[in-house]
């Protein structure tokens, strides 16, 4: 008589939950380092290498062709903090970045607020209005400087046509900078009401509904309604048109050069002017420092204090 042995059946061990994490930020880190490695290493070789290169360079005494430079410590920066011209660089610079960023926040929603209506032609007014922030802006810089010209410009003609002269614009305080402000609002303007039109968009129609419901006016509307679910927008704009007028360069180079007599000289310029004009590479280099420094502070404030006015919806 036969028996009939009964073997257990086979005990599968499963990974436990730790072991099955350990393998997913193994995974994770595995696609990180693919996918975000090749941006990394671009950043650390072009940006953050060349950043340390000039706060190294900005210790030196160096001109440009020059075999030998001699290592004069914070030199360079003393002598850029005594130099009687940095009152004026540092005014200019701030009253240059202040009417930009101002004037293209106030002007780009107004005319996001115009192009977000229904009307005809409406997707031809918003491409020609975007269209001046693609164009290079030393082309921008030469067209305008011929419609600046007192005798033969466009501007100069229709002053006239009423009655009025046209202004120095090329030598006579404080025009060349009221010029070069104009020319960059002109550019910029088209992507401040681009943004501010995408924001538009995003508020839904109800709340506006609801507002003209409760007998609110257009005006009380924008005010109440519009404008706080627009914080998020605006504060991304006050960042990053902050940061490019301070670094702005190619307008003021086709239109001024820096003058009359540094009227325009902003401290982007002054970094160009001393690197590459005068030669003095190492005082240029603690420009750039000291700019990416102002850069950095500006950025940090802003993040700090006046994010915590933005209406996150």
């Amino acid at each position: 008589m036969s028996t009939t042995v009964l073997h257990p059946p086979p005990t599968v061990i499963t990974p436990g939950p730790k072991r099955r994490a350990s393998r997913r930020r193994r995974r994770d880190l595995v696609a990180f380092a693919l996918l975000a490695g090749p941006n990394i290493a671009l950043l650390l070789l072009f940006v953050y290498r060349p950043l340390l290169e000039s706060f190294y360079l900005s210790t030196m005494q160096w001109n440009l062709g020059s075999p030998v430079a001699r290592f004069v410590g914070l030199g360079n920066y003393r002598e850029w903090f005594t130099d009687p011209g940095t009152a004026q660089v540092l005014t200019t610079t701030a009253v240059f970045t202040v009417a930009t960023v101002g004037g293209s926040l106030v002007l780009g929603l107004g005319l996001a607020l115009l192009l977000n209506r229904k009307m005809a032609g409406r997707g031809f007014a918003r491409t020609v209005a975007f269209a001046p922030y693609v164009l290079s802006g030393f082309a921008v810089g030469v067209l305008w400087l011929f419609m600046f010209d007192p005798r033969y410009g466009l501007i100069g003609a229709l002053l006239r046509m009423v009655g009025l002269s046209s202004p120095q614009w090329y030598t006579a305080e404080p025009w060349p900078l009221v010029m070069i402000t104009v020319v960059y609002l002109w550019k910029h303007v088209g992507y401040v009401a681009l943004i501010y039109l995408a924001g538009l968009q995003a508020i839904p129609q109800d709340l506006r509904d609801a507002a003209s419901l409760d007998g609110a006016s257009r005006t009380r509307t924008l005010r109440s309604v519009v404008l706080p679910l627009l914080t998020p927008t605006t504060f991304f704009l006050v960042v990053t048109m902050m940061l490019s007028s301070l670094q702005s360069f190619d307008v003021i180079k086709a239109m001024t050069q820096g003058g009359p007599l540094g009227s325009t000289t902003t401290l982007m310029y002054q970094i160009y002017q001393e690197g590459f004009v005068n030669g003095r590479a190492g005082y240029a280099s603690a420009g750039a420092t000291i700019l990416f420094l102002v850069l950095l502070a500006v950025t940090a404030v802003q993040m700090r204090y006046v994010e915590r006015k933005v209406h996150y919806a």
